[in-house]
């Protein structure tokens, strides 16, 4: 078979589980992509300008990253990791209801901010929990996981698209457009053309029915948590049922598990687990670690602040950059590449699920990085080709889709499952997407070719830290090497000395019975 039957039965044996963290993973695409397509219309609802109403997307991604850096308290117990999910799908379901009620910048940037922690709890949990089930196992599910946010980054714009107004309000020009484009911090991948047309008198917007609808629809999200819950007998007023018997596969693995089930816990207990930054630091187990395993989680941050930057900025502006560019593509065909951009990193999530088992993630990284590089060092030197610029920015985001997953596992893999790489890497990664679109939003400004030049850059960066990375694996793997051959050494004279106990205790009934 393609993927072995232990994978399958782990899969089986987690599936409930596994299954509800994928479908609160597609909300947090939905939520994602969703407010983009609806910026003229927000501008209309809360009469402000354009630039007012991009600091309420600059606020959802600010607590986003907030929300991933504490996230991790609440996994201590698997109660306390449900509830915050189910909590964190009630209030976004909540904020897109009220969305439409919200007449005021202000209101509307307190909204978008409770729904960014939220959002940033999903994040953290989701791939802490994932990672703590599957362990070595989990590259594969991690990329099934990433998958499902380009699924409802790729759906939301289809459910805001009939309800936006052609026109908006107001005397905007389409330079007020573009600047819009260079500030915001969230791009949709579908309607961007509806604000690329100059606009010359108000029309009625619904789309406060596409907010109700986004809210209706991520309901089935809190009720699959919930019902997780009261299977998993976490509801004190409502007992579960009787669990059900395992089969002969997942009961020989859970054997297996029970044998080594102690030790396992004993090391996670001491080892602090995957808990928030702040807990990670606090930790007193850690102050014992070699300088590599410090390391090995710096590089790995920074390697996704590199390239999980790369994903937001190219998102962002790279309409902006089509519409300036020597290629001058029209506002409406250059809509369509985030449109492509975001098809391809999902086509890309979707097919690194089966190449994560059959390869190791760390072969995944370094051909995900060079092409990165080499993509998009093509478009820089190509800047007029029309065709190169859809193809480059398909293959970029083949490229780039896999690279969170398979670092995330990477380094999980590394530090064998006891260090703090999942909450360090996903702060890092939405500190990198936040700070590198602001700065490629205020140098593309100067000349549009900034923006590759920029791309090429961090792109390179990026791959400089990951060859750091393999250095300090290589170390730490000698560390533990030797670690291990200590510990060996140690044990033997204590074993001989307990044998010549025992011996001389046989040789001493010997004489007595004599």
């Amino acid at each position: 078979m393609f993927v072995d039957e232990r994978i399958l039965t782990l899969f089986k044996r987690n599936a409930h589980h596994t299954l509800t963290y994928w479908s609160v993973f597609f909300s947090f695409g939905l939520c994602i992509a969703f407010l983009g397509p609806t910026i003229l219309d927000l501008q209309c609802q809360t009469k402000s300008s354009l630039r007012e109403i991009t600091w309420v997307f600059f606020a959802q991604q600010f607590c986003l990253l907030i929300g991933s850096s504490v996230g991790g308290v609440f996994k201590r117990t698997l109660f306390s990791a449900l509830s915050a999910l189910f909590v964190s799908a009630i209030i976004i379901s909540v904020i897109f209801a009220i969305i439409p009620v919200c007449t005021n910048v202000l209101g509307l940037a307190i909204a978008m901010a409770v729904s960014g922690l939220a959002m940033g709890v999903i994040d953290t949990i989701a791939n802490i929990q994932l990672v703590t089930i599957y362990q070595k196992d989990s590259a594969v599910f991690l990329q099934a996981l990433h998958f499902f946010i380009g699924f409802g980054a790729l759906v939301s714009p289809l459910i805001a698209d009939p309800f936006l107004s052609e026109t908006g309000c107001g005397n905007h020009t389409e330079e007020d457009m573009v600047i819009h484009h260079r500030s915001m911090l969230r791009n949709s991948p579908f309607a961007e053309h509806n604000i690329t047309h100059n606009i010359l008198h108000h029309e009625e917007s619904n789309v406060h029915y596409a907010f109700w609808i986004m809210a209706l629809i991520n309901l089935p999200v809190p009720i699959a948590v919930l019902f997780l819950m009261y299977r998993e007998q976490l509801i004190p007023c409502c007992p579960g049922s009787t669990p059900r018997l395992l089969d002969k596969d997942e009961l020989a693995m859970e054997n297996q598990q029970g044998a080594e089930g102690p030790d396992a816990d004993q090391n996670e207990h001491e080892a602090g687990g995957h808990g928030d930054i702040f807990s990670c630091c606090r930790n007193d187990s850690l102050r014992g670690m070699p300088i590599s395993f410090f390391m090995i989680h710096i590089l790995g941050g920074m390697v996704l602040f590199m390239t999980d930057g790369i994903v937001g900025a190219y998102a962002g502006f790279v309409y902006t950059y089509a519409v300036k560019s020597s290629a001058a593509l029209p506002p409406k065909m250059a809509g369509y590449l985030a449109s492509i951009f975001w098809a391809a990193i999902t086509a890309g999530r979707l097919l690194s699920i089966p190449l994560s088992y059959r390869f190791q993630p760390v072969k995944l990284l370094i051909v995900s990085l060079a092409g990165a590089i080499v993509t998009v060092l093509l478009l820089l030197i190509f800047p007029s080709s029309r065709v190169w610029l859809f193809a480059g920015t398909c293959l970029c985001g083949l490229f780039v889709s896999s690279i969170f997953p398979c670092m995330l596992a990477y380094t999980e893999d590394i530090l064998d499952y006891q260090g703090c790489a999942t909450p360090v890497l996903v702060t890092s990664a939405g500190m990198g997407e936040m700070v590198m679109q602001v700065l490629v939003g205020s140098i593309i400004q100067t000349n549009a070719r900034n923006f590759l030049l920029c791309g090429v850059i961090i792109a390179c960066v990026g791959f400089i830290l990951f060859i750091g990375l393999l250095l300090f694996h290589r170390m730490h793997r000698n560390y533990l090497a030797g670690t291990s051959k200590k510990s060996a050494m140690d044990e033997e004279p204590v074993a001989e000395q307990n044998g010549s106990s025992i011996a001389e205790q046989k040789d001493n009934k010997v004489t007595e019975i004599s």
